[in-house]
């Protein structure tokens, strides 16, 4: 037995009406497509800012070849220009500012995810994202008129008298410099390491903090013992966008480094970054091997920042996609 379909008819002798197309369909293709083209143009602009860069630094490139990244030299007016010294402020003051902004970032996504009262987790969750908001040339204003009198009279000092044995400690006492920049970039990256890590223990199944509790753990040993091994890989991933945001920072720390072209073994001592040059001289610029050594920084400054940012996300989304299938586990246990 077959059943007729009903089907527009068109009048007698004319050609059929096509069903019209649900607008929704429509409006969903639209949608796709300017995703699409949106996705593709950034695409293109990331591409083309990369080819102007590396036009910009052919010259340089020409001249120095690999040798400039190991070079430690950096004058202009003779022509010999070398990178190693703002390779080596810019390790030195993202690692010091990592060393400090470490357990304080973890600290504060623990007390929001785990062990702080649930009332004022809310609370300190807000001056997390406010110290994110504030503008970096503010933290460098601070950092040159509050904390660099403040290490130059009191900090400096007293360091140099209790750890005077080790070299990072010995040196001019200026407060503009390495040690300066380093405590500054810690504060800024504070709240990334401390909002990412917050979400990835977030991630970690309810299930597992009470399974632990329930068999006599504490709340620290839970932490510990459960929650800390599980969200291994998104914590690392945390700490290494912290690591790419303290490497790519410029107005701040270019305000209290110091713009000193050299390699110290003193904290104390002035220093430069790749990103802080870049800002300082390429206004001031003038001859095309000067511009093409700056262009070549700024593709140094480039592939540290994207590598660190793509290991990262990795790590991240792996920590993430860890917790669902944890969570999927735990759920299909408990039925």
């Amino acid at each position: 037995m077959t059943t007729d379909v009903a089907r527009p008819r068109s009048p007698e002798g004319s050609a059929p009406v096509p069903s019209a197309e649900p607008p929704l369909v429509t409006a969903d293709r639209a949608f796709e497509l300017l995703g699409a083209s949106a996705a593709t143009l950034l695409a293109v602009v990331l591409a083309s800012i990369t080819g102007a860069v590396l036009h910009l630094a052919l010259p340089s490139l020409a001249r120095f070849g690999p040798a400039f990244v190991v070079g430690r030299t950096w004058d202009p007016v003779s022509g010999e220009l070398g990178a190693l010294p703002f390779v080596y402020g810019t390790a030195v003051t993202a690692g010091l500012a990592l060393l400090l902004a470490i357990p304080v970032g973890l600290g504060v996504a623990l007390f929001q995810s785990d062990l702080g009262p649930p009332a004022l987790r809310r609370p300190v969750g807000f001056l997390v994202d406010l110290l994110a908001a504030i503008p970096s040339v503010v933290y460098g204003l601070w950092g040159a008129l509050v904390l660099a009198p403040l290490l130059r009279t009191v900090i400096e000092p007293a360091l140099e008298a209790h750890l005077g044995s080790i070299a990072f400690f010995r040196g001019p006492k200026l407060g503009l410099g390495l040690f300066c920049a380093g405590l500054v970039l810690a504060i800024m990256v504070i709240p990334t390491i401390a909002t990412i890590s917050r979400e990835v223990l977030r991630a970690v199944p309810t299930e597992l903090r009470e399974g632990g509790l329930a068999l006599g753990a504490t709340r620290w040993e839970v932490v510990k013992r459960i929650v800390l091994p599980h969200a291994r890989s998104g914590l690392s991933g945390a700490v290494l966008l912290g690591f790419g945001r303290a490497v790519g920072e410029t107005m701040a720390v270019a305000m209290v480094v110091g713009s000193r072209a050299e390699i110290g073994s003193s904290l104390f001592s002035p220093g430069y970054t790749l990103a802080s040059v870049l800002a300082n001289e390429f206004a001031h610029a003038t001859s095309e091997l000067h511009v093409a050594a700056l262009a070549e920084l700024g593709l140094l400054l480039f592939a540290l920042s994207l590598a660190f940012n793509v290991v990262a996300r990795v790590l991240v989304a792996r920590g993430a996609s860890r917790g669902r299938r944890l969570a999927r586990a735990v759920a299909e246990v408990s039925r």
